[in-house]
């Protein structure tokens, strides 16, 4: 079991950043990549950018450029740094995670709401 707890939404205006973070705990070492996704109002939740166990990242080409992932190992975090901030980004952010014996996320946190004013 992982248990994720997000953190850092908020409301920022455009051109803005936020930081956001995603905190790991369980069986940390399952987790093979960890995935930042996010849904808006009315449409289907998209990734925006994962991290492998590796360190191998992949963004989204709405976000490259903009956002970026990184670790800290010492505190069991996954982070995404949110700049130059735009409306559309407006969204629930959720972490998820998939383990090395899974092809799907097999855990999400609970979403942090991100709202990009313009």
């Amino acid at each position: 079991q992982v248990q994720l707890v997000e953190s850092g939404g908020g409301l920022v205006q455009a051109g803005g950043s936020l930081r956001l973070s995603c905190a790991a705990s369980g069986s940390i070492r399952s987790i093979a990549v960890t995935g930042w996704h996010r849904q808006a109002p009315g449409k289907q939740r998209e990734l925006v950018a994962t991290m492998s166990s590796s360190g191998n990242t992949m963004y989204a080409d709405s976000v490259k450029g903009r956002f970026t992932v990184s670790r800290d190992n010492a505190k069991n975090t996954v982070n995404l740094q949110m700049n130059s901030l735009k409306p559309e980004d407006t969204a629930v952010y959720y972490c998820g995670v998939r383990t090395w014996s899974s092809r799907v996320v097999d855990y999400w946190g609970q979403g942090t709401q991100v709202t990009v004013s313009s």
